[in-house]
């Protein structure tokens, strides 16, 4: 029997590594370039977070929030996402922005072993090539089978929009994947879209509603600093980073006792 999972997908900002904090200085510091007296602070810039795409967020402000200049930057919108994209890039070329615990394993373990390693953002497919190179090195972009989405690519989560492109570019079923996701509203794409999702909250997820999840983290785990198992699957004894292997057995029992339910071939609600 082929094993269950050929493909992982992972979100990029917040969950490859905590980078919504630097995109926050990158856009503070595109203001000051701009001339524009605009300060985004971390709590206000957790509420902006809940309008998905940099571009999209930065729209979202300057229609709803009345800052000063407002029709200054209204005309130079462009101009400021394509500034704050440069120096996000500057920032994460300073490595300001570490892979979280387990992801540097878990994707040479995934292409050990043959799986596809798929990036999928709302973002700019810039940003994430970015993140990858300074992390990861000049071949580091060789260890990605793909990057889909990208800012205006597709509609923002929680839109599953970006996991079944994900999915068509692969030639998968969703249950052929697993989804790597840090907050709701990504859970909430992945989850429309069919995909099985393992969520590792970020510092901005605080709140959001991970019930639909397939595995709750603290992050993938490493040998020397182990996940903390919050929901789902990922509880079982002697597990304390997400392998391959492990993902494997979970869904193959989840598989099992999905089959437990059916009557007739039939599912049983």
């Amino acid at each position: 029997m082929a094993p269950p999972i050929k493909a992982l997908i992972f979100d990029v900002d917040g969950t490859l590594a905590e980078t919504e904090e630097v995109h926050r200085l990158a856009f503070n510091r595109a203001f000051a370039e701009a001339g524009l007296p605009w300060v985004w602070e971390s709590e206000f810039y957790g509420e902006l977070l809940a309008v998905h795409g940099g571009r999209a967020r930065l729209a979202h402000f300057i229609e709803h929030h009345a800052p000063p200049m407002a029709d200054v930057g209204r005309q130079k919108i462009d101009e400021l996402h394509a500034a704050k994209t440069r120096l996000f890039a500057k920032l994460v070329d300073r490595r300001l922005a570490r892979p979280r615990p387990g992801i540097e394993r878990l994707i040479e373990d995934a292409r050990s072993q043959g799986l596809a390693v798929v990036l999928a953002t709302t973002s700019s497919v810039e940003n994430a090539e970015a993140l990858i190179l300074a992390n990861f090195g000049l071949d580091g972009l060789e260890k990605i089978s793909a990057i889909v989405g990208g800012a205006g690519a597709v509609r923002p989560k929680p839109a599953p929009d970006v996991y079944e492109l994900a999915l068509s570019k692969l030639g998968l079923t969703p249950r052929a994947a697993i989804v790597f996701e840090d907050n709701g509203p990504g859970l909430a794409a992945a989850t429309a879209a069919g995909i099985r999702t393992i969520v590792t909250p970020s510092r901005y997820a605080g709140g959001d509603d991970f019930s639909t999840a397939f595995a709750v983290l603290s992050h993938l785990g490493d040998p020397f600093e182990p996940y903390q198992h919050i929901a789902g699957v990922g509880d079982e004894e002697g597990t304390d980073m997400v392998t391959v292997a492990a993902l494997q057995r979970w869904v193959s029992d989840d598989d099992d006792m999905l089959g437990l339910l059916t009557i007739g071939g039939r599912p049983v609600y």
